[in-house]
C-alpha cells in the first residue's frame, strides 16, 4: 500500500489550523480532488472525489480525534481503501505545522503507475499549500468541532 507523508507550516495558531481542518464540508475549497463532503454525524462523512478523471464516492469514519493534535480516519465500504492521519504541532503562538499521512490502495494500472511516479505525493503537497493559503488569507477558522473521538 503506497504511503504519502507531507508537511506544511502555516502562519496561524495550532488551534486555528485544527479548527478549520474539522470543517470537512469546506475541503473542496482547498483540496483539488474533493468535489464534496457531507458530514453525516460526528464520526462519519460521505466523500465525492475526482481522481485522474474518475469520479468516486466513499464513506469515511473518524477513528481518532484529539483537539489541536490529530484527526485519523479510515474509508469504510466501497472499493476505495485508504486511511490517514493529520497531526497538528505548535511551532509558536502564531504558527503551526500540519502533517498529513495517507495510506491507500491504488486501483488499476493508472493509479499504480501514478503511485510509483509520486503523483500522489505531489498532489498532497500542492493541496497542503492550498490549505496554507486558504487559512492564512482568512486568519481565522470558519467553525470548529472540539469533541474527542477516543482511539479504540
Amino acid at each position: 500500500m503506497p504511503s504519502v507523508i507531507e508537511t506544511v507550516d502555516v502562519d496561524v495558531p495550532v488551534t486555528t489550523a485544527y479548527n478549520q481542518w474539522t470543517q470537512f464540508e469546506e475541503f473542496p475549497q482547498f483540496l483539488s480532488f474533493v468535489e464534496s463532503i457531507t458530514q453525516q454525524d460526528d464520526t462519519h462523512n460521505h466523500w465525492k472525489v475526482k481522481i485522474g478523471g474518475a469520479e468516486r464516492e466513499f464513506d469515511a469514519e473518524i477513528t481518532e480525534q484529539l483537539p489541536d493534535e490529530r484527526v485519523a480516519w479510515n474509508s469504510i465500504g466501497g472499493k476505495d481503501e485508504h486511511a490517514g492521519v493529520v497531526t497538528f504541532h505548535k511551532l509558536s503562538d502564531t504558527s503551526s505545522r500540519v502533517t498529513v499521512q495517507i495510506d491507500w490502495k491504488p486501483e488499476g494500472f493508472v493509479e499504480s503507475a501514478g503511485a510509483l511516479l509520486g503523483v500522489d505525493d505531489h498532489a498532497i503537497k500542492k493541496d497542503l499549500q492550498n490549505f496554507k493559503q486558504f487559512i492564512e488569507s482568512r486568519g481565522t477558522e470558519d467553525g470548529a468541532w472540539r469533541g474527542e473521538v477516543p482511539r479504540d
